[in-house]
Formats: C-alpha cells, structure tokens, sequence
C-alpha cells in the first residue's frame, strides 16, 4: 500500500502530533525525485531505517524551476509524489513549495533530518535549523552515482 500524500497542514496537524503521541520517532527526507532512480530508492530505504516513521518531502514544480532551470521538472510533482509514496519505507509524503525545506523542518521538528551522501552532516543546508531544536542529521543512501539530471542529459544526446 502507498503512503498517504498530504499537504503541509495535514502532516502538521494529524501525523506529526499523533505520531508522536504513540511515542514514535520522525525522520524526515527531501528531494526533487524528477526522474526517480534506483539511487532515490536506496537513500530513501536507508533513511526509513533512522526511525519509526519517515516523512518526504517533494519539492513543489515552481520550487524545482527554481533550483534546475527550465524545462525541469519533467515530472509534475503530484505524480513525483506518487512515485515516492510506492516506495518501501516510506510512511508519508509531502509536497512542499520553498525552494529550500528549513521552514517545513522548523515546524515539523523530525528527530532525525536525512540527506543523500553528496552531503556530509557539516554540509547539509538545514543543518542550524535541524541542531537549533535539537534533532539530528543522518547522511542516508549509496554513494552518488546517480543522478536525474544525468539521465535527461543522456536522454537529450540520444
């Protein structure tokens, strides 16, 4: 069965309160998710192992034009969105539309924020947010060997 995809006020409002309630821990994961790829699959699989519930957040389409330039995404978020909520792991799934997750982990407050390993725990952009109320970072996933942008490169001199 796929995750439930939420909106912002449904995660905050129902999940994150009633979650915590059952005493579980949260985890929370982000990404563009354009082209998804077997390295997507494995940093979202080893990040639902930091927790009891794993939270991901997609970034919206205007967030994604943003961060890639045009022509991205390819894929329209709700359907990216889809794609992750099939994954095994994956507890709930949230589109979000800052080009930046920090103010969607500032109020959601994950015990454990999850990054690819294309970051280090000192590199990570939320990492001030993530420390200032006391979570933590994990660095999740297979090393970066792939890449949507590369598979739509590809694609393109094909």
């Amino acid at each position: 069965m796929n995750a439930p995809i939420l909106t912002e006020t449904e995660l905050l409002q129902r999940v994150a309160p009633d979650e915590r309630k059952a005493g579980k821990s949260i985890a929370f994961a982000n990404g563009v998710f354009d082209v998804l790829h077997v390295g997507h699959v494995r940093y979202l699989q080893d990040a639902s192992k930091e927790a009891d519930i794993l939270v991901v957040g997609v970034n919206g389409d205007e967030s994604v034009r943003a961060l890639k330039g045009e022509g991205r995404p390819v894929t329209h978020e709700r359907e990216r969105a889809e794609l992750v909520s099939a994954i095994r792991g994956v507890s709930y799934v949230v589109i979000f539309h800052d080009n930046s997750p920090a103010r969607l982990i500032a109020v959601l407050r994950p015990d454990v924020h999850c990054k690819g390993t294309d970051y280090t725990a000192e590199t990570v952009p939320e990492r001030e947010v993530v420390l200032a109320y006391g979570g933590r970072i994990a660095i999740c996933g297979d090393e970066k060997e792939h890449s949507s942008s590369a598979i739509i490169e590809k694609m393109r001199i094909r």
